[in-house]
């Protein structure tokens, strides 16, 4: 299959015009000018690669705390027809047999290929930082428990959440690392220090920066600032136009720049569905307007968001002009979760899994391609 589009981003360059050659579900060529032979033409449209969603907890309906494969098959059934062909379900804290449960049917559906992998988001959190979490429910990180979990999920657990400041923290973060698990700071009410050590001791990622996290003091930094100085880390940012002012995403990128930054939609079961109550985990979700927030509360509940609408506030509030927004978007929506997480390449080049979004003039999606196949096929 041979395609062919006004312009193409391939995450490595920008193409204009451009072409993708697709066989056996990876891409062939890529390449700038006419196509080397008769393609489909896709018009006036730009093809990025797909969305790569590392913090995602359901969708229409459906919670990834079910571990049901239906519900499962559901929510992302909706998050791919939104352009995210590569997910990583994210569950929250749970009670240790619960967890158990949960982290064990989720890994079937990673072994079926329907997940891309597992996040742990708790529940070794803060309680003051717990945001839509049950703070009875969080505990320190016990050696046991942590085994335990490792092997309920044994080889499909991609990341784990936890707060560096509990008990047994430094030691579980050797040994997830050790296991091949990536460790993300968050939820934490860490000093610089404490947040300092932890990148050293091999945490690697920021879970939503800013969000359910220590604030920055003029005297005490915080996890913000450690990590946003460390060129190891890449950080977590939801651009759904609720949890970040635009300048705030600006500034990250600016100070990180462009290549650390991920962006997430920390999407729960009410994405893609109407106003009205849901659930988070253990807890009541009130949707309103499109926000979600814990029943009773004023505290954000993730989002409503799928990775699209993340990727047209990237472009639109970046700053930059439109090629280089657009590039930068790309690296920050598929490019850097994939690295950050271990995964396989997201760019568009030759040998890797022909997924990609074929995007229209305002930037919504007209078509997705995961591994050879149209989810949505362009008109």
């Amino acid at each position: 299959m041979l395609l062919a589009a006004d312009t193409v981003l391939t995450g490595a360059e920008l193409l204009r015009p451009g072409w993708i050659d697709v066989a056996d579900g990876r891409v062939r060529a890529t390449g700038a000018g006419a196509p080397p032979g008769p393609a489909r033409e896709l018009g006036a449209v730009t093809v990025v690669p797909g969305f790569v969603d590392t913090h995602v907890h359901g969708g229409a309906g459906a919670n990834f705390t079910a571990a049901d494969t239906a519900q499962t098959a559901a929510a992302v059934d909706l998050h791919r027809r939104h352009g995210t062909t590569t997910l990583i379900a994210s569950l929250v804290t749970a009670a240790p047999q619960e967890l158990l449960r949960q982290v064990g049917g989720l890994a079937a559906d990673v072994r079926s290929g329907l997940l891309d992998g597992i996040h742990l988001e708790g529940p070794w959190l803060s309680e003051s930082r717990c945001g839509a979490h049950e703070p009875a429910l969080m505990r320190d990180p016990d050696p046991v428990e942590v085994d335990r979990v490792l092997a309920a999920g044994a080889g499909c657990i991609r990341m784990v959440t936890l707060a560096p400041e509990r008990h047994g923290a430094p030691g579980a973060i050797d040994r997830f690392v050790g296991a091949g698990v990536v460790v993300a700071v968050g939820h934490t009410e860490a000093t610089y220090a404490q947040t300092r050590c932890a990148i050293d001791a091999g945490a690697t990622v920021g879970t939503h920066l800013f969000n359910a996290m220590r604030p920055i003091d003029r005297r005490e930094p915080g996890p913000v600032i450690a990590l946003l100085e460390d060129d190891r880390v890449t950080v977590e940012l939801i651009t759904d136009g609720v949890h970040l002012d635009p300048a705030i995403y600006r500034h990250v990128t600016r100070s990180a720049g462009p290549q650390r930054v991920s962006l997430i939609t920390d999407a729960m079961a009410a994405t893609g569905m109407a106003d009205g109550w849901y659930e988070l985990g253990p807890l009541g979700v009130q949707v309103t307007g499109g926000v979600a927030r814990v029943a009773g509360t004023e505290t954000i509940a993730g989002s409503t968001a799928t990775m699209d609408h993340v990727f047209r506030f990237a472009v639109a509030h970046s700053g930059l002009a439109r090629d280089a927004a657009l590039q930068s978007a790309v690296s920050q929506a598929s490019v850097n979760p994939a690295r950050a997480l271990g995964l396989p390449d997201a760019r568009m080049l030759a040998g890797t899994a022909a997924d990609l979004v074929v995007l229209d003039a305002d930037l919504a999606v007209a078509g997705v391609l995961r591994r050879g196949q149209w989810v949505v096929e362009p008109a």
